[in-house]
């Protein structure tokens, strides 16, 4: 018997639609856990970026081209988190309007309650096989929905330039 979430089982691409429905529901249950420990998915997005980026590269506007966000809300969700001090300024950023930030030690105490670790250490238990399988296949995705990340030569997500943010000279990540 095929596998009907396997793509390609029947002839007629009818197991593609039990697939995409698992995908969704796995993005929706992913957006749900974002809303955890009084924060919501766009916070928890913003503690990760600003754990994980170049110091030069946090700022808002930095912040809000990584998750391809206009400035305004995302000032929002930093004065927000500023607010619950989880982020605070660090001084000047490399342009001469933006404030650098960084994360309290409440802040990065939080990040070891992110929801997103239950995934990260399903995704570490993936063999090297899958692990390329998926990678590929969330790249063609998010570029069918043109959020465009870094591609590799295999098509597949590059991470070290998506998630290796380093500013260039106008304070903001590298191209």
């Amino acid at each position: 018997m095929p596998n009907e979430l396997e793509p390609g089982a029947q002839d007629d691409g009818a197991a593609l639609l039990p697939l995409t429905r698992l995908f969704e529901l796995s993005a929706r249950s992913l957006h749900s856990a974002g809303h955890s420990h009084g924060l919501y998915p766009a916070q928890w997005s913003a503690l990760r970026y600003l754990a994980s980026a170049d110091p030069g590269a946090c700022t808002s506007s930095a912040l809000a081209r990584f998750q391809q966000l206009a400035v305004g809300p995302v000032t929002r969700t930093v004065r927000t988190l500023i607010e619950k001090g989880l982020v605070r300024k660090a001084g000047m950023g490399l342009h001469h309007r933006s404030d650098r930030l960084e994360l309290t030690e409440q802040g990065v105490s939080l990040l070891e309650q992110d929801p997103l670790r239950a995934i990260d250490a399903v995704l570490r238990g993936l063999g090297d096989e899958d692990a390329k399988l998926l990678a590929g296949a969330l790249g063609r995705i998010m570029l069918a929905m043109q959020l465009v990340p870094p591609l590799d030569t295999d098509g597949a997500v590059d991470f070290d330039a998506t998630f290796s943010i380093v500013p260039d000279s106008d304070g903001g990540p590298a191209s």
